[in-house]
């Protein structure tokens, strides 16, 4: 009798992280994975500049499922067999030392990726699994109990289970291969049509685009018409803006700003803690006190100094210019600037080269407790390739992990 066979399609981090737990859950099965591309785990490779940002160190479920945009209420009973803890324990267990950073981020002690990368081929090795690279598939269709796999080659694969964590845009550009999809991938019931998320934002006319490099560490940036706004800090590109700001902000905006085009407008308070009123009295009280002063040279409210005088030019306030001699209208041109600047977006930017999907396989298409189709018996999900995303801050490794996990423990059974 033909040993059971289990096939995962995708050699990123939920496809390994599935495979590893079939074969440690199922010893006599035969477990292979397949990938398109000549190198696995790619994006382990770049991911947090090479270093590998494995998790988050928000050990609290309740707290950690607040930062998926799209996927919470799915990943809420899932935590509960592999979770942030649990993730740790797993690197830990195998001789890898994690260590958090101060905004809770979480990375190998050695600081790079290869690590990560060298422990999930080492385990892969030691439970059997088989990985066979540049293999792409054409189709999969079920038969009877088992399923035929067609790879781009035309070799042929009959198997018994197929795990498919072929990650988001744009590795899985094209879903028309996956059973329950039309022909051409369009959306329906099982698929939520995938756009990006995770990007920063290009301002090509934006006046403060000099001042690349300048970083306020409180920020509120909101888009126009929506009601739509983060805090926190947001960095000045070459192109536009950038940030952990503004990384939230097309996470949780990530529909309605493929719906605009990303073409449309944002508005930013660079003194988060601040309302223009506030903002006006500081400013009142600060004139009366200093009125020989000069405006432009003398930053307030904590801002860079080339940020502050980059806005009062703006303001049509010269160099030389005292707060005891500023008229009331360059005064509110200022303050508005301050609080309300305003500034047109025309496309956006991959954020260090690492995709991240809002979209895909719709999570109420599968059995929730196990991660297999609902329509598909055999065919289980993972990974980014599902209708699950995070914010920047290691929350979409792991939802890899935790994915793989239970598709990988039940895929078997």
């Amino acid at each position: 009798m033909p040993p059971f066979k289990i096939v995962v399609i995708g050699g990123g981090a939920a496809g390994f992280f599935g495979a590893i737990t079939a074969a440690e859950t199922f010893p006599a099965a035969e477990v292979v994975l397949l990938e398109k591309s000549k190198t696995v785990l790619n994006k382990v490779r770049i991911s947090g500049g090479g270093r590998c940002n494995v998790t988050h160190s928000c050990f609290d479920n309740r707290k950690l499922i607040k930062n998926y945009p799209r996927g919470e209420s799915f990943l809420r009973p899932l935590l509960k067999q592999f979770d942030a803890t649990s993730t740790v324990n797993w690197f830990e267990s195998r001789g890898i030392r994690l260590k958090t950073e101060a905004d809770g981020r979480m990375f190998p002690v050695t600081d790079l990726s290869e690590t990560i990368i060298s422990c999930l081929l080492q385990e892969a090795r030691r439970v059997g699994v088989q990985i066979r690279t540049s293999c792409g598939v054409k189709s999969l269709l079920p038969s009877a109990s088992s399923w035929q796999i067609e790879l781009l080659s035309g070799e042929f694969l009959e198997v018994d289970r197929v795990l498919i964590a072929v990650g988001g845009y744009p590795q899985a550009a094209s879903y028309g291969w996956i059973p329950g999809l039309d022909e051409t991938g369009q959306p329906n019931t099982t698929l939520v049509s995938p756009v990006p998320s995770l990007f920063t934002f290009n301002t090509p006319d934006n006046p403060l685009l000099s001042l690349a490099g300048v970083a306020v560490p409180d920020a509120v940036i909101r888009v126009s018409g929506t009601k739509q706004e983060q805090r926190g800090p947001v960095l000045i590109t070459h192109w536009g803006f950038s940030g952990p700001a503004v990384l939230r902000l097309s996470a949780w905006a990530a529909r309605e700003l493929a719906e605009l085009n990303y073409t449309h407008e944002i508005r930013i308070n660079w003194l988060a803690a601040l309302n223009e009123n506030q903002v006006r009295e500081q400013m009142q009280n600060y004139r009366q006190q200093h009125p020989k002063k000069q405006v432009a040279t003398q930053s307030l409210f904590g801002l860079p100094a080339r940020l502050w005088s980059a806005l009062a030019a703006e303001a049509g306030i010269s160099t030389v210019e005292r707060w005891g001699e500023l008229p009331g209208k360059s005064q509110n041109r200022l303050i508005n600037l301050l609080t309300n600047s305003t500034f047109a977006v025309s496309g956006k930017s991959t954020f260090k080269e690492e995709f991240v999907t809002c979209g895909g396989i719709a999570t109420d298409a599968l059995k929730p407790e196990t991660l297999e189709s609902r329509t598909h018996p055999g065919l289980f999900f993972a990974g980014e390739v599902l209708d699950v995303d995070g914010i920047t801050g290691g929350f979409n490794f792991q939802n890899a992990w935790t994915t793989g996990y239970v598709a990988g423990k039940n895929i078997g059974k």
